[in-house]
Parts: structure tokens; sequence; C-alpha cells
């Protein structure tokens, strides 16, 4: 639908003129309709968890009684039990936790929104893996600019000094 025709149907939404919204979920963004008491969401398992909390907000803005109702277009167990997740918690933080250890961060660089990255994390205790890595950039250090002259222009000129750790 072109802009000015969303427009008019969400205005005789909210006029109750219109009893029932079929919408891809960008039409969530500034729903304010408090009457609005059941959302039904299929294909709930494509969706980030914090992506369905804030889909559900926008339900139960009233007074009255509401419902969010996921619909999964698959029975895989995993699938299933990571939207049952949305039961236990009503705070999008946690939600948004619980996900990445689900569905892992994606990627960095590409289109993959969930997934596991294929990169360590240095944890800072580590000590051995920071003498390493101090040692190594001291011997690229000591090698000098003429063989690596983007990082000695990177880091600058005063690269010479030790860069062992404490």
């Amino acid at each position: 639908m072109k802009s000015g025709e969303k427009e008019a149907v969400m205005k005789e939404f909210r006029e109750k003129k219109l009893d029932i919204l079929v919408a891809t979920p960008v039409v969530e963004v500034g729903i304010d309709i408090p009457e609005a008491t059941v959302m039904v969401i299929e294909g709930a398992n494509h969706f980030g968890l914090a992506s369905l909390h804030q889909l559900r907000g926008r339900v139960g803005r009233g007074n009255q009684q509401s419902y969010c109702l996921l619909f999964a277009d698959t029975k895989e167990s995993g699938s299933i039990t990571r939207l049952k997740t949305m039961e236990k918690f009503n705070n999008g933080r946690e939600l948004a936790e619980e996900d990445l250890k689900w569905r892992g961060p994606g990627q960095i660089f590409g289109t993959s929104q969930h997934g596991f990255l294929n990169l360590k994390t240095a944890d800072i205790t580590d000590y051995q893996l920071i003498k390493i890595t101090g040692e190594t950039a001291q011997e690229l250090i000591n090698q000098g600019p003429d063989n690596f002259p983007r990082l000695f222009q990177k880091v600058g000129r005063n690269t010479s000094q030790s860069v062992n750790p404490n």
C-alpha cells in the first residue's frame, strides 16, 4: 500500500470502523491503539525475541485483558522452546539476552541475522594471551616501519618503545 492508503486504513482502525488489521511487522512503529486486545503473529519463529516483545507491546495498552498469540511454522522443538521464553520474560533486554544465547549474534558483515560467529574474543583475565599479544606486537615493532608501513602509519612514529604488558 502507498503511504496515504496505509494512513487511511490506520485511521479507520483507530476509529473502530475496522475490527481487524492485517499487516506486516513494519506497521508496528508508532501504533498506539489502547483498545487493541488481540495480536496474532504468524511465523513467529522467524522473529527475534526482542522484536516479538516490541510487537506484543502494541496490545494490552488499555484496561482490557489482552493476548498476543504466537504461531510457528515449524514443529522443531528448539524453535518452540525459544518462543516459550516469551512466557517467562517481560523485559526486552532480558529477552534479547536470551535470544542471543539461542540464535547467536549473526554476521557482523553480511546478511544473516542469526548464527554464531566464527570469532573468538579475549577475556581480560587471560594473562597468557595478553603476554603473547604484547610479545607479538613487540616483534612487529622491532621489525621496523619498512616491513609494515601502514601499521606504523596508523599507530604513529613512537612505536619503537616497548609494549610489554605489566
